[in-house]
């Protein structure tokens, strides 16, 4: 035997490896319309670039018929590329090799790539596609799994992190993408929950299908345990490559700026977007369009709690983070979830040193016995701790209304604004100039010949001396009272000036916010 003998054992070796679970389980991963492992990795990084680590990597179980069974890979390949031509590490588990279930040296796979990812700086990306913990291996598989949340916890805010669902995840198998800042499922095909239907139908007597109880539609419309859903493999994958382009390597660095267009930044179509009449509902996407780079709005949490916008965009090249209140629904009040969706997103932003402009149009947090027992005000103190604790450039565009305590929320300069802007017809206030006037003025109203003349008069004069821009402007509440058509102008101006922003905070461990 001589070193080509040993050569060709090696590319024997790695071709079985690549094989996964042999051509049947492989064909059967492709029938239920799902990628295999290695074909997602080769969708997503660019061509030529990835690098596989620990290919040959072994588990050590004897007990359950194990011994002496080979699992390929372990069930996972991780490795690195570039994505776009930026370096990135990931994982991506193999269904078609004992169901892609977590055993100890399957977690051992995943962590070490994570601290390679974290040395480096480099985002993270999981393509998870997994069973739950391989219960041949008892506790150690328990044990591989704590050893991938605790990575995904301490390289939180350093790197990105990423999770793609493309396969039932299960049990422990949820709480990883769980703690990741982004989650990305595909319809029909991917599933998140901790138990499963059979064991929900033995335990309480509920049916209910995989899908109905964890897919791609439920975790992003009512759990809101995801942020984005694809209607294939391909368009999952895709939303990661788009995604990172709006992000930094890590959380000591910015993300590229991009080169300008030559655009016409003067928007005479703002003025007609928003209704004058302050009750009337509208698409603040539609606004949110003219004022960013063409084409540059990337929604996140579209379907969850949609009385609020927040997503990533570019102005003159430069990645920001919205915050954008929605009359189209619940007249863009704050409830519950929506409180939870910007406080998560405006941390994100703020791990990665994206600026973060607020449009704010809000009427205050909702009322109701069911958002009062459900905490919403726990939910909405969120707001408030995420949006003073950020040091990243805050802007504010106050375009409508902007009412009691959901106005110091939502980035007044009180709580740490860098700018606030409002647009002419502003109202800012304790309260709608409706309620309010029937409160100070409820003798005078009581008492008049034609109270209903003299209801309108008081809100008239209400609105006039209290609920308009000048008075906050007055105060240094609002920095300047702009043409709303030169909106993107006066944005990209700010962004501009803030770019060397530095914050610093009382030095600590860290913050208890009120999750």
């Amino acid at each position: 035997m001589d070193i080509f003998d040993k050569i060709n054992e090696l590319y024997d070796k790695r071709r079985k490896v690549e094989m996964g679970g042999g051509d049947d389980k492989i064909q059967k991963q492709r029938d239920k319309g799902k990628l295999t492992a290695r074909e997602r990795i080769a969708y997503l990084v660019d061509e030529g670039s990835f690098v596989v680590l620990n290919p040959f990597i072994e588990h050590r179980v004897t007990d359950f018929g194990m011994d002496g069974k080979e699992v390929p890979g372990e069930g996972v390949v991780t490795g690195y590329g570039k994505v776009n031509g930026r370096p990135i590490y990931l994982f991506a588990q193999d269904f078609t090799v004992y169901g892609g279930a977590l055993g100890e040296m399957h977690g051992k796979k995943i962590a070490a790539v994570m601290d390679l990812a974290a040395k480096n700086g480099t985002p993270f990306i999981g393509l998870n596609d997994s069973g739950g913990a391989r219960i041949q291996e008892g506790v150690a598989s328990l044990d591989g799994y704590g050893h991938v949340f605790y990575r995904n916890s301490i390289y939180s805010g350093v790197i990105p992190q990423i999770s793609v669902i493309m396969g039932p995840c299960a049990g422990g198998a949820v709480y990883s993408p769980a703690i990741t800042d982004f989650v990305i499922m595909v319809e029909k095909t991917s599933q998140m929950f901790i138990t499963g239907p059979k064991v929900i139908e033995t335990v309480t007597g509920e049916k209910i299908s995989s899908e109905d109880l964890g897919g791609a539609d439920v975790h992003n419309a009512k759990s809101g345990n995801a942020h984005f859903k694809a209607s294939t493999e391909e368009e999952a994958l895709d939303q990661v490559k788009r995604l990172i382009e709006y992000l930094p390597q890590n959380s000591q660095e910015f993300t590229p700026l991009l080169e300008e267009g030559d655009d016409n930044d003067f928007r005479d179509e703002l003025t007609d977007l928003i209704p004058f009449d302050p009750i009337r509902p509208y698409d603040v996407r539609t606004v949110l369009n003219e004022v960013v780079d063409d084409g540059s709005f990337f929604e996140m949490h579209k379907d969850f709690a949609k009385n609020i916008v927040v997503g990533f965009a570019r102005i003159k090249g430069r990645s920001v983070g919205l915050v954008c209140n929605q009359p189209k629904f619940m007249a863009g009040g704050l409830d519950i979830d929506s409180s939870d969706k910007a406080s998560r997103f405006i941390r994100t932003c703020d791990s990665f040193n994206i600026p973060i402009i607020t449009f704010e149009d809000v009427t205050g947090f909702f009322p109701g016995i069911k958002q009062e027992h459900g905490g919403i005000i726990r939910h909405g103190a969120k707001i408030l701790y995420a949006y003073s604790e950020a040091t990243v450039p805050k802007i504010t565009v106050i375009t409508r209304k902007a009412y009691g305590g959901a106005y110091v929320a939502l980035n007044s300069k009180s709580i740490g604004a860098d700018l606030v802007y409002a647009w002419p017809n502003a109202e800012i206030a304790v309260m709608g100039p409706e309620g309010a006037a029937n409160i100070i003025f409820a003798k005078d109203i009581k008492e008049s010949d034609q109270p209903e003349e003299t209801r309108q008069e008081k809100i008239d004069e209400y609105r006039e001396k209290f609920a308009n821009p000048y008075v906050a402007a007055g105060l240094g509440m609002v920095d300047d009272v702009i043409d709303p058509r030169e909106t993107r102008i006066k944005l990209a101006q700010s962004l501009d000036m803030l770019k060397n922003k530095k914050e610093d905070r009382p030095k600590k461990k860290h913050g208890n916010i009120p999750l």
